[in-house]
């Protein structure tokens, strides 16, 4: 596209405004600004076209030939810009916010309310980032977080979630009910992916539980949780779960924790960077969290 030749923005709107009101004071009046510095740029518009626009009388201005051309064009484009201005600003600008979670967290708890937080931000888009795995809240990655930890992490902020306490966990039709008949059914492991160890497992769980014959490493591993929930409900073994995570299958039944002990693991936290505190659409998403605490399925 060639380059337009134009003269400056300011002394059209200046031209349209005097040549209205026939009145450099009525122009500057509607312009916040100086008689003067209208006239200055009356000036300037002239001697960039090259034609006088105005006959200038003592109270009036006069427009010349060249000046009621000029203003029926000048006025026309200003009403197209003004109404595209006008049309940008009534729609609502799309944002959007990433927030990193664990698949259990986002699939357990968060969302079955994402509608909430559409009805309360329409024009909010929600992404959802499911790993096990830090990931930087740079605004690339992720923006906001919840994550499992003691919740000092320097230049973050950390509002507390819930606890996370681990239980074994099965179907009742197994009908396991004491610790010593524990190595009689098989245990079942969750490992993501992405980790080399689990954060939390059978071995951390004996360590505390002190079974006879229990063999902590055997038994069927898989790489989501909510995978380990469905095969402990389906009655393939004993899982160790975060309670706060299968509340709604203890309440319905559809598993029992037959014993203890519990296993404390590191709290969930939501964590954002101190320099967003004032960021709406971040806190947007950070208010909608704190709000689903009560909604939370713990037993």
């Amino acid at each position: 596209m060639s380059t337009r030749a134009l003269p400056p923005l300011s002394a059209l709107r200046a031209f349209e405004a005097a040549a209205r009101h026939r009145s450099a004071k009525r122009a500057a009046d509607e312009l916040s600004v100086t008689p003067t510095a209208i006239s200055h740029q009356l000036r300037s518009l002239e001697d960039w076209l090259g034609v006088p626009l105005f006959i200038r009388k003592p109270r009036q201005l006069e427009l010349t030939a060249a000046g009621r051309e000029l203003l029926g064009d000048v006025g026309n484009a200003l009403d197209v810009m003004a109404g595209a201005v006008a049309r940008l600003r009534a729609v609502p600008q799309r944002r959007h916010v990433t927030l990193s979670t664990t698949p259990a967290v986002a699939s357990r708890w968060l969302l079955p309310h994402v509608g909430r937080l559409r009805e309360q931000h329409p024009e909010l888009d929600l992404h959802i980032h499911v790993t096990h795995e830090p990931v930087a809240l740079d605004g690339h990655s992720a923006d906001i977080a919840i994550r499992y930890g003691s919740g000092r992490w320097p230049g973050l902020v950390a509002h507390k979630l819930f606890d996370n306490h681990f239980v074994p966990a099965c179907s009742p039709s197994l009908k396991l009910k004491r610790v010593q008949d524990l190595p009689r059914h098989g245990l079942l492991h969750f490992l993501a992916s992405q980790l080399r160890s689990a954060p939390i497992g059978w071995a951390e769980w004996q360590k505390l539980a002190r079974v006879r014959g229990l063999d902590t490493g055997a038994g069927p591993v898989f790489s989501d949780e909510t995978h380990t929930v469905s095969a402990a409900i389906a009655g393939q073994g004993v899982a160790l779960m975060s309670r706060a995570l299968i509340g709604d299958e203890l309440r319905q039944g559809t598993l029992v924790c037959p014993f203890g002990p519990e296993l404390v693991g590191e709290p969930f936290h939501l964590v954002y960077p101190e320099s967003q505190r004032s960021n709406a659409a971040i806190g947007a998403v950070r208010d909608w969290v704190l709000q689903l605490l009560p909604l939370l399925p713990v037993p």
